[in-house]
Order: C-alpha cells, then sequence, then structure tokens
C-alpha cells in the first residue's frame, strides 16, 4: 500500500480530489495539502471579493482568506460526505470577520460596542422598511432592547471603522482655493503640557523644606550626581539617595491626587 501511495504522490494531478484528502487524511503530507490549495484557491478569491470596499485593503483580506483555506483543508472530514466548498464557506468567512472585528476599526473599540454596532446597521435597515422611514434612535434602541445612550455610543464608536485621509479636501465658501482636511484638524500644542509641568512642579516644591529643595535643583535641574550633592550638604551619598526616593514619592504622591481630580 506505501509503495502505491508513493506512485500516487508522483502524479498528483492525475489524483481526484476525493482521493487525495484521503491521501492527506493518512499521512499528512504537505505536497498533498498544497495541491489541495492549489485546486480550491478560487473559493477564496470569490469569498475576499464580497468584501472589497469594506474599510482593509483586499490583499490582506485574500491573505486571510487563504489561511482559512489551509484550516478548512487541515480540519476536513472526507468520511463524513460533505462537499468541501460547503465545509470550506463559513470556515473562510469566519475568519475574514474575525479579521475585520479585530483589524477593521481604525481605533482600539471595546468588543461590545463593535458588536452592538453590527445590530444597529442591521436593525436600522430593518426599521426603514417597516416604517417607512429613517428611524430614530428611540426606534432602534426600543427594537433592540437598549438604552439610547448605548445606540448613540456604538453609533459615534462606527465612525472610526473607516478613517477618512487627512488628504479630504473640502470646498471652502467665499475663498479661492479649497481645504485639505489637514489643514484644519487640531493639533496638540506642546506648550500647554510645559506650562502644566512646570505649574507641578512649583506646586509641589512648596510642599519641599530648604534641603529637599536643594536636591531637586542640583540634582534634576543642575545634573549634579548624588556624590557631588552629598559633599555640598556634608552628608553621605546614601542620605542623599535616601531623600531623592523620598522627594520622588512625594511627587507621586500629588500627582495621584491630580489625576483623581
Amino acid at each position: 500500500m506505501k509503495e502505491n501511495d508513493s506512485a500516487l504522490k508522483r502524479d498528483l494531478k492525475s489524483i481526484g480530489t476525493k482521493d487525495l484528502f484521503i491521501l492527506f487524511r493518512d499521512d499528512r503530507d504537505l505536497e498533498i495539502r498544497n495541491e489541495l490549495i492549489k485546486r480550491h484557491m478560487y473559493i477564496t478569491e470569490i469569498l475576499a471579493k464580497k468584501y472589497i470596499n469594506k474599510g482593509i485593503e483586499y490583499e490582506d483580506i485574500y491573505q486571510v482568506a487563504s489561511l482559512g483555506l489551509i484550516y478548512a483543508i487541515e480540519r476536513f472530514d472526507v468520511d463524513k460526505g460533505f462537499e468541501f466548498s460547503s465545509f470550506a464557506t463559513p470556515t473562510i468567512i469566519g475568519e475574514i470577520k474575525k479579521y475585520f472585528r479585530d483589524k477593521g476599526w481604525s481605533v482600539r473599540v471595546p468588543r461590545r460596542i463593535q458588536e452592538l454596532s453590527k445590530k444597529i446597521n442591521m436593525a436600522k435597515a430593518k426599521l426603514q422598511q417597516d416604517l417607512q422611514r429613517i428611524p430614530k434612535v428611540s426606534d432602534i434602541a426600543l427594537y433592540l432592547n437598549v438604552s439610547e445612550e448605548e445606540v448613540i455610543e456604538a453609533m459615534e464608536a462606527s465612525q472610526v471603522y473607516t478613517p477618512k485621509s487627512l488628504d479630504v479636501t473640502y470646498d471652502a465658501s467665499g475663498d479661492d482655493k479649497d481645504i485639505q482636511l489637514q489643514d484644519i484638524i487640531g493639533r496638540d500644542d506642546k506648550t500647554f503640557d510645559t506650562i502644566e509641568n512646570k505649574d507641578f512642579i512649583n506646586m509641589c516644591l512648596k510642599k519641599l523644606n530648604e534641603v529637599e529643595i536643594k536636591i531637586v535643583n542640583d540634582r534634576f535641574f543642575d545634573n549634579k550626581t548624588q556624590i557631588q550633592v552629598a559633599e555640598e550638604l556634608n552628608v553621605s551619598q546614601m542620605t542623599v539617595s535616601r531623600m531623592e526616593k523620598k522627594i520622588i514619592k512625594k511627587f507621586r504622591k500629588e500627582l495621584s491626587k491630580l489625576n483623581e481630580i
């Protein structure tokens, strides 16, 4: 039997798909698996194309679908009598949807919100047909048995699913030229951080004694070593180290209070 199997492997293209699956089941040979992949890549291509223009590059979707095909081939039980395409399709689609669920949002959104967003999209289509008008937030909330706040939260979160390019152009009314999104989007002002940090340090320094203030200035502003500071204070380097840790602890305590506000 082994000699027959070896002969069959040498001419895989001439073997029927069912017999090929039986061979793969028996010895899990990678060469046989690769042949099965080649024969069924059309399924991957068909399913991947259904997700074009959904916010993720087609090449990425195709790769995920191909991985799903491999999983399906490895898990397929030819003895159960099912068509492989019927078995592979939900497996591949499952991998694609999982990828969209994990990677398709430009900002990390809780799984609960992602799932609710999907339900809202389906509910809007159903309610618009039933009500013959665009459903209100209250209609969707009632239909899904959730609060209006949850519906609004999910609808706002869905805006990050497909981010807008900074090159998007808007018509500037009363102006000769259009405006790009990157020209009007807000930016963080580093000056604010500098001012906040300075205010915080000054506030903390007011709660330190003269020796502690000297240690802060010498160590963190004048870049002196602990040994240099110790010599100036006529104490041991270990004493300076302990005082430094004590000062940092005070700063952290003040910062924790600030974060609680």
